[in-house]
C-alpha cells in the first residue's frame, strides 16, 4: 500500500520554520531540515515557496503583521514612538530568530510595507523634513532590532559555554579570572562595572527603557533647533 502523503499547506510550513528556527537557530536553517520536519521531499515546499528566501520574506511579513494587530498607541509622536519600540521587541523577542529575518529580507511584502508605513506615520506631525523622518524611524528600529538581537545572542552564548565547560561551570567566575589577570589600566573600571552587577543589566526594561529615551530626547532636541 502507497504511503500516503502528510498533509501540508503554507499555514503548517510557517509554523513548523518557526518551531524549527527555536530550536536550531537560523545558521542551521535549511530547506531540507524544514522538509524533514514536516515528513515531506525537499521539492516539494517549492511548490509554496520558490526559495528560502521567499520563505525568509513571507516569515518576516507575520511578524510585521503581528506588530501592526498589538500596535494601538496613539497621543504625541513621542508616546506613539514608545509604543511602537515596546510592541516591536515584545513581538520580537516571542519569535525565535525574527530580528534576523527583518533584517535580512526586503519590504517586498505587504504587511512589511505597511509597518514601515505605520512607523512613518508616527512623526509625521512633527516638523522634520521627510529625510529626517525617515532617519528617525530607522534608527529607532535599528536600536529596538540590535537590543533584542543582542539578549538572543547573549542567551545563546552562555548556554554554548556552559555545554562545553559542563553544567557545574559559571560563565562569571571565568570572567573574573581573566579581569584579575589584567592591570588596572587595561581594565581597572571594566572589573569594577562587571563586579558591580552593571553588566546584568543588560537585555533588561530597565536598560532597554534608558536607551529609548535617550533616542526620543535627541530626536526632541533637533525638532527645538528647528524651530528656533
Amino acid at each position: 500500500m502507497k504511503k500516503q502523503q502528510p498533509q501540508i499547506s503554507e499555514e503548517k510550513i510557517l509554523g513548523t520554520s518557526w518551531e524549527l528556527l527555536g530550536e536550531e537557530g537560523i545558521e542551521k536553517f535549511s530547506m531540507r531540515r524544514l522538509a524533514d520536519r514536516l515528513g515531506i521531499q525537499a521539492p516539494s515546499l517549492y511548490w509554496y515557496f520558490k526559495s528560502k528566501q521567499n520563505l525568509y520574506q513571507r516569515l518576516a511579513n507575520q511578524v510585521s503583521k503581528m506588530i501592526l494587530e498589538e500596535f494601538h498607541s496613539e497621543g504625541d509622536w513621542k508616546e506613539q514612538l514608545t509604543g511602537l519600540a515596546v510592541t516591536v521587541r515584545s513581538v520580537l523577542s516571542r519569535y525565535p530568530c525574527s530580528t534576523q529575518l527583518m533584517m535580512m529580507t526586503l519590504p517586498h511584502e505587504p504587511d512589511i510595507i505597511r509597518f514601515t508605513n505605520r512607523m512613518l506615520l508616527c512623526v509625521e506631525s512633527t516638523p522634520l523634513e521627510q529625510e529626517q523622518k525617515m532617519q528617525v524611524v530607522t534608527t529607532l528600529v535599528n536600536y529596538v532590532f540590535y537590543f533584542v538581537l543582542d539578549d538572543y545572542q547573549h542567551e545563546r552564548n552562555v548556554s554554548a559555554v556552559l555545554k562545553d565547560q559542563g553544567a557545574e561551570a559559571l560563565p562569571g567566575e571565568e570572567m573574573i579570572r581573566l579581569l584579575d589577570s589584567m592591570s588596572e589600566t587595561e581594565a581597572g573600571l571594566f572589573r569594577r562595572m562587571f563586579t558591580n552587577g552593571l553588566f546584568e543589566l543588560m537585555g533588561t526594561d530597565r536598560a532597554f527603557e534608558f536607551g529609548l529615551r535617550l533616542i526620543l530626547l535627541g530626536i526632541e532636541q533637533v525638532i527645538k533647533e528647528q524651530e528656533k
